[in-house]
């Protein structure tokens, strides 16, 4: 059980949050987020893949060769994988990782361009962050280069589609996202 303490009161709250190891990670015993010390862990080879969904229209689909900005997904591409190396930046817990391989790829469906990340790490904590990280900017990426014709095009499905390595395991996401069209 951790102590949670309602910010704007400063009242304190026991609450229970099931992960694996029966609780959140990033809390210390008074409920105060902290960074997780990983430094009694070994180093392990790490991967996870994510990936998300940039939904849009034929019109902007059609577009993507002739973006005057150069190529929407190429750029969205380099943007994921910078991103990934600097998520321990954005994200106030992680630790920053040497990540051994970054790569986003993208597949333009019937309906919008789907974003997949892997990354690969031997450290002593996962790279989920990272990849879940990189396929984010590189689905913003699609975004900032496409908006211009459409401003309704939306973002859907970040998830993490597996990972493997470390203390809890192996992972593997139990279904696909329903609306991706080929």
């Amino acid at each position: 059980m951790a102590k949670a303490v309602n910010i704007k009161t400063g009242a304190a709250k026991t609450t229970t949050a099931k992960t694996s190891s029966g609780k959140l990670s990033h809390y210390n015993s008074a409920g105060r987020a902290t960074m997780v010390d990983v430094s009694a862990k070994a180093p392990t080879r790490r991967e996870a893949e994510a990936s998300a969904f940039v939904e849009m229209s034929a019109k902007v689909l059609r577009a993507l060769p002739d973006n005057p900005k150069g190529n929407p997904l190429e750029v969205a591409r380099f943007a994921g994988i910078s991103a990934a190396k600097r998520t321990s930046e954005l994200i106030p817990m992680c630790h920053p990782l040497p990540l051994s391989y970054v790569d986003v790829t993208t597949q333009v469906c019937e309906n919008g361009v789907k974003v997949i990340s892997q990354a690969t790490t031997t450290a002593p904590t996962g790279v989920e962050m990272e990849a879940l990280v990189a396929v984010s900017v590189a689905a913003l990426t699609v975004y900032d280069m496409c908006k211009a014709l459409d401003k309704s095009i939306a973002i859907r499905d970040i998830v993490l589609e597996r990972k493997s390595g470390g203390k809890s395991g192996d992972y593997r996401r139990k279904r696909s996202s329903n609306h991706l069209k080929k």
